[in-house]
């Protein structure tokens, strides 16, 4: 399974010119975690930063900083660990570990943002496959106890 079949397709992002506090409303709007910050490069949008709720929190609020004096750009997270859509779950996962995120922009081979993988997403693809293989112990099981006298 790649990356690419399971992230979410709908990305709310945000340019880092941008005001902090428009990206907290574009963030309670949609109901997520974060925005991927992109730069317009020639009609395709690649991902350059990711803002989260934790980094208004922690460096925006903690602080006593005022939303107004502080863009996205400012704030962001600039080590972004972008994967590709045909990367493999467990190279994603394995990637997003090492670099201590839960979330990832996706991008197609010429870099441009087509998803965001998070660490939920791969959960529930996890989950569903030991579904799978704990249905099939138990018809296995099931099968057996017809099979003996």
């Amino acid at each position: 399974m790649f990356a690419g079949e399971i992230c979410t397709r709908d990305v709310v992002y945000v340019h880092r010119g941008q005001a902090v506090a428009d990206a907290a409303r574009l963030m309670r709007e949609h109901h997520v975690g974060d925005v991927v910050v992109v730069e317009d490069e020639e009609g395709r949008r690649i991902p350059v930063g990711i803002l989260t709720d934790r980094d208004l929190v922690v460096e925006l609020l903690a602080t006593g900083t005022s939303p107004d004096d502080v863009t996205v750009g400012d704030l962001m997270s600039r080590e972004l660990l972008t994967l590709g859509e045909g990367q493999d779950l467990l190279y994603a996962l394995e990637a997003m570990r090492e670099k201590g995120v839960r979330r990832a922009p996706v991008t197609d081979l010429d870099g441009a943002l087509v998803g965001l993988l998070t660490v939920d997403d791969i959960v529930a693809v996890i989950a569903e496959q030991l579904q799978d293989l704990s249905a099939l112990v138990g018809r296995q099981l099931t099968r057996e106890r017809r099979l003996r006298p």
